[in-house]
């Protein structure tokens, strides 16, 4: 252990003595070290607490540790965060995917949103075997606790869901939603660079984050760009304007009164021309059930937490510059909502 810059040495004796019920020799246990290890736990939870908001490489140069003594010293601590607060047993959850590596490797991320904290991480790829894995961990008596399942639109998630939680309502989630229409939008803005010529397909050029953003997320030049490409392109104006409508969806407390504004937004892409946008309003229609779900007042969750929880693993991987062990990566994941110890 460490005092300011000095190393501190504990010399101890520790007793080794003869069972005589099963004749085997055993050592004296000190409560205060970590098993079979040369580290007290006080110190051990200090280097879990430090990894928490610094690097292994860090921590090691800091404190003058090996590299891998630190990893399962941080490893040793996410390990106790998981077991004292318990298995879990949501009634809401939010299902999602990460790419852990290139080439289409995927891990299935599901959190209790009501606790607000991941609590499984697992499967090979982003399939229904590996999403009734999940179901499989949590137990069958457990999943039949669940209310609300909040996902995308894969149709993977979906069948797990029905299969071992038929009582769930399934709930799309509103930024995989909105993430579509965002995709439309730049289809039709692709469509229409390529069809104009000269200066006005200079208003289009390198406008794509402009046309995709909020509003009020634009400042300055952005802001003067977009005004300008809005007045200067009629279809994009129309194609902008019903995607920063489409987000009213979600304020509506009855099924009926969405449902209204979803058929007049339809409505209004008669003779407008944009094929994608008419594409998007018929996957809606196909998957409307999940939509109508967050009318009910029981299930207006928040539905920015597992996105949230996304990028804060992506920034994990970053830091890391990727992460080869998976199950560190797991213990990073689940312990990420946490309290530390």
């Amino acid at each position: 252990m460490s005092c300011a810059d000095q190393r501190i040495y504990l010399d101890l004796e520790v007793r080794r003595v003869d069972c005589r019920q099963c004749g085997a020799v055993k050592r004296e246990r000190l409560d205060f070290l970590v098993e079979n290890a040369l580290h007290t736990k006080r110190f051990a939870l200090y280097v879990g607490r430090r990894c928490r908001t610094g690097t292994i490489r860090d921590v090691a140069a800091e404190l003058r540790l090996d590299w891998q003594t630190v990893k399962r010293l941080e490893m040793d601590y996410m390990r106790e965060q998981i077991r004292r607060v318990g298995t879990p047993g949501p009634k809401v959850i939010g299902i999602d995917e990460i790419s852990i590596r290139k080439g289409h490797s995927y891990r299935i991320v599901v959190s209790d949103l009501e606790r607000r904290r991941p609590i499984w991480f697992g499967g090979e790829d982003r399939s229904e075997a590996s999403m009734d894995q999940f179901y499989r961990f949590l137990g069958k008596k457990k999943a039949k606790r669940i209310r609300l399942a909040v996902m995308d639109m894969w149709k993977a998630f979906r069948n797990s869901t029905h299969q071992h939680a038929p009582q769930a309502a399934i709930l799309f989630d509103k930024f995989h939603v909105m993430k579509h229409l965002g995709e439309a939008l730049d289809k039709i803005r692709k469509a229409e660079y390529a069809r104009l010529t000269g200066k006005q397909r200079g208003f289009i050029k390198g406008q794509k984050y402009t046309l995709l953003s909020h509003p009020q997320n634009l400042t300055g030049t952005a802001r003067k760009n977009l005004k300008l490409l809005l007045a200067a392109n009629k279809r994009l104006n129309t194609a902008y304007l019903l995607k920063e409508s489409f987000g009213q969806l979600w304020d509506y407390n009855r099924e009926a009164w969405a449902r209204k504004f979803f058929d007049n937004w339809r409505a209004s892409l008669k003779w407008q021309r944009l094929k994608p946008y008419e594409k998007f309003a018929e996957m809606i229609e196909r998957h409307w059930d999940g939509l109508a779900a967050y009318c009910k007042p029981e299930n207006k969750v928040s539905l920015g937490f597992v996105e949230g929880l996304n990028n804060k693993i992506r920034v994990m991987q970053r830091r890391a510059y990727g992460l080869r062990d998976e199950e560190y990566l797991r213990l990073k994941v689940l312990t990420s909502m946490l309290p530390q110890l």
